[in-house]
């Protein structure tokens, strides 16, 4: 009888610890019908009933934290693919091999034969065209280069960055005083999934490059906008 005695007070201290205690939705207390009854008709029991229904209060507290953490760990794993989809950064190199590209009668797409890196496989290398992944912001910079030993009659380093057959920008430089040429431009621009950039060397220009990778196209997604 002392046994039952402490049981049913080991039941009641339980019940009555607010660390156990739980409420279900709406804040009303979740209990278990059948151990409420047994509770009820038979007080010798009473410390293993309110024991059970204590663990019972509780599993489902733990069954309930599990699932949120599952959702949330999901949530994180989608977030994280859909970052990972949307990478895409290319930085290529007009050759490898000491040559010079024009000029020629008239403007002429470029395509860079080294590439450094592509990213999300954005740059084709054999039109030389960039064809942006997604919708979003994107980092575009150009280099071009000549110097006095290319086949032109006048020394002159010019280019333009395209978007979709549209002039983006246009660097050049013309400088008879001196034995090379080049010029830079860098821009970040609003892009379209499926938004095409490249460069077209125009008529009467020339690029001449060598190892050392003068003439370079480069551009990266900075964030996405879709």
């Amino acid at each position: 009888m002392r046994a039952i005695v402490m049981l049913c007070l080991l039941g009641v201290a339980v019940a009555n610890d607010p660390y156990y205690s739980w409420n279900g939705p709406n804040g009303k207390e979740s209990t278990d019908p059948a151990t409420e009854n047994v509770c009820l008709m038979d007080t010798a029991s009473c410390g293993c009933c309110l024991m059970q229904k204590q663990m019972w209060r509780m599993e489902t507290f733990f069954n309930m934290s599990l699932s949120q953490l599952q959702r949330d760990l999901e949530r994180a794993e989608a977030a994280l693919h859909n970052l990972r989809a949307s990478r895409s950064a290319f930085s290529v190199a007009l050759t490898d091999t000491r040559r010079c590209l024009g000029p020629f009668r008239e403007a002429t797409a470029i395509r860079y034969e080294v590439v450094f890196l592509n990213l999300g496989a954005g740059y084709n290398t054999s039109t030389g065209v960039f064809t942006a992944p997604r919708a979003g912001v994107y980092s575009l910079a150009l280099t071009v280069y000549s110097d006095a030993g290319s086949p032109g009659a006048t020394l002159a380093a010019c280019a333009r960055l395209r978007r979709n057959g549209s002039v983006l920008a246009a660097p050049s430089e013309n400088n008879t005083q001196d034995q090379e040429d080049s010029t830079s431009v860098t821009m970040a621009v609003q892009l379209n999934a499926g938004d095409r950039v490249d460069v077209t060397l125009p008529a009467g220009c020339f690029l001449c490059d060598s190892s050392s990778h003068f003439n370079t196209f480069t551009g990266f997604l900075l964030y996405a906008t879709d």
